[in-house]
């Protein structure tokens, strides 16, 4: 039989680790090869490709009908994102097995990935994948099936102003035991961006009041929450991502945190836009307070793959793709210089010419990059000095004219 002689069968795709899958982006060309090792000659059929990505969601509840009959309900979806079939090896048009010798032979495939997909993922109630399956056909015998897997990650830039925007919040709790009021416990907290990267350190601004009789303790975690959706039904699953825990905090007392460091682990980016799996994240501030529920403040919170730009968005039309250098910054002078002459600052038309900016023709296309650079040209150019004294006077040569003429 032809398994008999088939020393390997497989896909390699490129860029992928040894031991892991690939990774690409939305809109990424996927390269690769089926690979083909035969201890002898075989006859074979057609060699066929496929390459697949879909988000499934399951889960099953149970429902009770009366005292004694039960069901159980069970819901599903699929969203298929990726789809793409490829002959690589097709029979002889009179109907005949191809004949490989012995030895290695290699298929190569290549495939373009939709602009727009979800990042892979694995969750309690669904999951997102992307693989490439290849079957081997021959006459007369099973088919024989590879399958690779490979990740795909939307990127999401957090350099846009939505995400570079504060989130800020306040919260209060009338803390009651037995009908009686112990007093009021209230929480305001900041973070300076909604944005952020696995890596990354979130500082916490907040200030805790604690009016009751009891010390209480304040908290900080960030939170995912899986939402799966099926048939108008959405299942969740929240999860600890990680926290930090306060000094408790006595009766009558403030507390004050400036910038309280919480670091993000290494955890999925935020996906929002596949139509039945969401993972959202939130960054949630809560007091426990003795004898009665938690007060709890929640900011919502984006992780995304592309780092916080040191500039600011990385759309800007300043710094969208070159970092700025600004350390001619720290040249300037605490105290203001004496301007100098205009014969020393404009002496020719050449000079004059050389105050106007730039113009596209001479650049190419540096007017794409930081355009601060032509900044400092002209710190050292201030208008001319005033005097009172005509610095072009009159020739002598030339004769007055009359002003009645």
């Amino acid at each position: 039989m032809i398994f008999d002689r088939l020393k390997r069968f497989s896909i390699v795709l490129e860029g992928a680790e040894p031991d892991g899958p690939a990774a690409f982006s939305p809109g990424q060309a996927v390269s690769g090869r089926v690979v083909l090792e035969l201890a002898a000659a075989a006859r074979l059929g057609a060699l066929r490709l496929r390459a697949m990505g879909a988000a499934r969601v399951h889960w099953t509840e149970s429902r009770s009908a009366g005292s004694s009959t039960a069901y159980t309900q069970s819901y599903s979806d699929q969203v298929e994102f990726l789809s793409h079939r490829d002959t690589l090896m097709a029979p002889p048009d009179n109907g005949e097995a191809t004949v490989l010798q012995a030895g290695k032979h290699e298929f190569p495939f290549t495939f373009q990935l939709p602009e727009t997909l979800a990042t892979s993922f694995e969750g309690k109630h669904g999951s997102v994948r992307y693989w490439v399956k290849a079957k081997l056909h021959r006459p007369w015998s099973t088919v024989k099936k590879a399958k690779k897997e490979f990740t795909v990650i939307e990127p999401i830039d957090i350099n846009t102003p939505a995400l570079l925007a504060p989130q800020a919040g306040a919260k209060e709790k009338l803390a009651r035991a037995w009908y009686c009021n112990r007093g009021q416990v209230s929480v305001t907290a900041k973070i300076d961006r909604k944005g952020y990267t696995p890596g990354e350190v979130i500082p916490i601004f907040a200030e805790i009041d604690n009016c009751t009789s009891r010390a209480v303790v304040p908290k900080a975690a960030i939170i995912q929450t899986q939402t799966f959706i099926a048939r108008g039904t959405k299942k969740q699953k929240k999860s600890v991502v990680t926290s930090i825990t306060g000094d408790p905090i006595p009766a009558g007392k403030r507390e004050v945190w400036h910038g309280r460091a919480l670091k993000i682990p290494p955890v999925g980016p935020s996906i929002l836009q596949c139509r039945i799996i969401q993972v959202e994240y939130s960054l949630k501030v809560c007091v426990d307070i003795p004898g009665t529920s938690k007060l709890l403040l929640e900011l919502p919170l984006v992780i995304g793959t592309i780092p916080l730009h040191p500039f600011g968005s990385r759309t800007s039309s300043v710094s969208s793709q070159y970092s700025v250098n600004l350390d001619w910054l720290s040249t300037i002078p605490e105290q203001l210089e004496a301007p100098p002459e205009y014969s020393a600052v404009v002496s020719s038309p050449e000079a004059e010419q050389s105050l106007a900016p730039p113009c596209r023709s001479e650049l190419g296309d540096i007017l794409e990059g930081p355009f601060f650079a032509y900044i400092q040209e002209f710190r050292f150019r201030p208008p001319p000095l005033y005097s009172e004294v005509d610095p072009n006077p009159a020739s002598d040569g030339i004769r007055p004219r009359c002003m009645t003429c």
